[in-house]
Formats: C-alpha cells, structure tokens, sequence
C-alpha cells in the first residue's frame, strides 16, 4: 500500500536567469525608451489576491476500494441447476431468490419422513391402549408384570421413534428450503459460474456466484505514523474522507474514517486506515485505486495565495506584489506548505495584497503591469498560466 503524503509541497522554480534577463530587459527597455522617448510599455500578466481563510490540514494517499460484505454463494444440496433467477452484474437485495436447484429429492424424503411419523404415532396409540389395559388387568393378575412393563416399553420406544421422525422431518424440510438459494446480503452479482441445466454438488466448494456489497463501501489506505496522534485526537468527530478514482478524476465520494487498525506496520511505519462511503450512484468500485484526501485538522486565520503566485529565487520563496500604482514588488515569503492550487503563507504577506500569478518571468521590481486575462495574453509567446515556469527552464 502507498504511503500517505502531507500537503507541504513547495515550489521548485529557480530562476537562475532573473538576474541576467533583468538585466537584458533594462537594456532593451532603456533602448526603447531612447528610441521612442518614452517609458517601457507594461507587462503583461494575470493576477490573483491574497485571502485570510481557515485552511484545512490534510493528508493525501492511495487507497483502494473495498467492499464492507463479500459472499461466495455455494449449494448446500446436490442436484441439478433448474433456475437462475437474475442476470450477470445485476444489482440484488438481500433475500432475493438466486437459484433453484431441483427439490424433487427433497420433496421426497420429506413425505417418506413424514409418512413414517404418521406409522408410528399409530402405533403409539396402540401401544399406550395396551398400557391402559394391561393397567388393570395385571392388579387382577389377568397379565404379568413382565408383560406390563412390555407394554410400557413400547410406549416409550415409540416415542423415541416419532421424536427421530420428527428429526427426520426437519432435516427434509431444511434441504428442500437449501433448493432455493437467496442473496444473504444485497450488493452486485459478478460472473456467473454454474449455467442453468448443470448438476451442482453440496461440498465440492464450488462458488455459483460472488456478491459485492456496493452500498455502502470501503476505501482503506495507509498514512505515515507520525500523523496517528493527530488523528486519534479527533476519532470522535466525524473526520471527513474525499476518494476520487485515480484513473478518471473528476469529482470525489466523501465518506467519514470508520476505522483506524490496532497496531502501526513496522515494516513502514504507516497505519491502515478505512473510511465508508455510502456510493449511492457505484462510482467507488471494487479493487479500484483511488486518491484519498483526509481533513485532520483546521488552521484558521492563514494568508493564502494561488500556488501560481509563489516563485523560488536565490534568496527563498518570494511572490510579485502590485502596488496601487500598478508597478510591481518583490515580497520574500514563507511557505507554511503548498499543493497543485493554493500556497499557505507563513510570514511575508497580510492578506491583502494583489499578486502575479502568471507573466512573472518578464517582470523585474517595479516593472509596470498590466492585467490580461491568461487566455488573452499575448506578450510573443502566447503563454497560459504555468508557461513561464517552463520557459525559465528552457532557459
């Protein structure tokens, strides 16, 4: 299982050639100005705002999906596969009737047990009339002693009997239910194993069809043990789980953690973790891979800037800030940790500023700007946001 990652990327631009390209731009800017005796025209660039917001703390990793109930439907009687009642795939409940498998057997020992109940509670009838008889007639000596407990020995021996034929009844009642199959739980059928028409025998171990419970569902995944205090912290709040299909993206289940294991994997120091998720529309599926975000905790009151914002020089992380005169500034900051789409500012900004999120790689501190939506930009080289990241590694 893949080990769980913290968000507290940074980023890893290096400008190694901003001094050298500011220093190329000033010269071409200083010639046209002299050529056409004005001020270089403004840069252009996409902007973004700094917030203060409450920022989630959360754990990412790769987890994969697991049904809550897996059934491996077997026949606990032998005999021919007269019906199935639902097709491949098809989603079932618990209860409904799977297969029939031909009950004439059943039928019959059934009605032999019961006809040899019948047999005997006759014969008790006759048996205890005796007694009855035999009662009286042995105080007047008519019969013997030893003929008297005779009697009351057949009385007993035929209630054994009929108790055995009881048994007997039951057991011919349980494989005749055991020809109907149903779904102990409900979930989704997978393939079918055993076609209408073969002979399927009790005992063999043969699976006619595997049920997956769908709704609700599993994702378990695996975060590194240094988190594990942060987690126990909160196993009594409803600690909010995103799973969104690695291959497919799109937009995640949310479920909440049900399970945290009993012991840390020494062999990698990361905890197995499960959370449920109710998947009413089946887009988790079993054995499927999926990335899991986890919340473990909240940070309230923490500046945070588009990740596009953040640029990394010789001097650390820094950020272009627009003043009100539209003129640009160079701010060092202090990354708290960073994902794909936000930066967490530790020190540096308040909150309130303008900054680039894209068009940096031409700017130098107060370069003059002018904001164009990214789409629109068309400075020669008709970049989209993240572009100058690649140029100034061609560079």
């Amino acid at each position: 299982m893949p080990v769980a990652t913290i968000s507290t990327r940074t980023s890893t631009r290096l400008p190694l050639v901003l001094l050298a390209f500011a220093v190329t731009a000033g010269a071409c800017g200083g010639s046209a100005a002299k050529g056409t005796g004005g001020a270089p025209p403004p840069v252009p660039v996409t902007l973004g705002r700094a917030t203060v917001t409450t920022v989630p703390v959360t754990v990412r990793a790769v987890g994969q999906v697991e049904p809550i109930a897996n059934v491996a439907v077997r026949s606990r009687v032998s005999g021919e596969l007269q019906q199935v009642h639902f097709s491949e795939g098809q989603s079932v409940h618990a209860g409904q009737v799977l297969f029939t498998i031909d009950p004439r057997p059943a039928q019959a020992a059934l009605a032999q047990a019961e006809a040899q109940r019948a047999r005997d509670s006759a014969a008790l009838a006759q048996a205890e009339t005796d007694v009855a008889r035999y009662a009286r007639l042995v105080a007047d000596d008519f019969v013997t002693r030893q003929q008297f407990d005779q009697a009351n020995t057949t009385v007993a021996t035929l209630k054994a009997a009929i108790a055995a034929d009881q048994a007997a009844i039951d057991s011919a009642r349980l494989q005749l239910a055991y020809s109907t199959l149903v779904a102990p739980v409900g979930g989704r059928t997978g393939n079918l194993m055993v076609k209408q028409g073969n002979l399927v025998q009790s005992g063999d171990g043969k699976v006619l069809v595997t049920i997956n419970q769908t709704r609700p569902i599993y994702a378990s995944f695996a975060v590194p043990a240094q988190i594990l205090p942060a987690i126990l912290a909160r196993r009594s709040d409803r600690m909010t789980v995103v799973a969104t299909p690695a291959q497919t993206g799109g937009v995640g289940a949310e479920g909440i953690l049900t399970f945290i294991d009993n012991s840390v994997d020494s062999a990698t120091s990361t905890v197995l973790l499960k959370a449920t998720f109710a998947n009413q529309d089946e887009s988790l599926w079993p054995g499927q891979f999926v990335d899991v975000m986890m919340t473990i905790a909240e940070e309230p009151n923490r500046v945070v800037v588009p990740a596009g914002a953040v640029q990394t020089g010789q001097q650390g992380a820094y950020v272009f800030v627009i003043g009100a005169d539209s003129t640009a500034e160079l701010r060092l900051v202090t990354i708290a940790r960073q994902d794909t789409s936000e930066a967490v500012i530790a020190s540096g900004l308040d909150g309130t500023e303008i900054v680039v999120t894209d068009g940096q790689l031409r700017l130098v501190p107060g370069s003059r700007v002018e904001e164009v939506p990214a789409a629109a930009r068309n400075d020669g080289s008709a970049r989209t946001p993240g572009a100058d990241a690649a140029a100034k590694k061609a560079s």
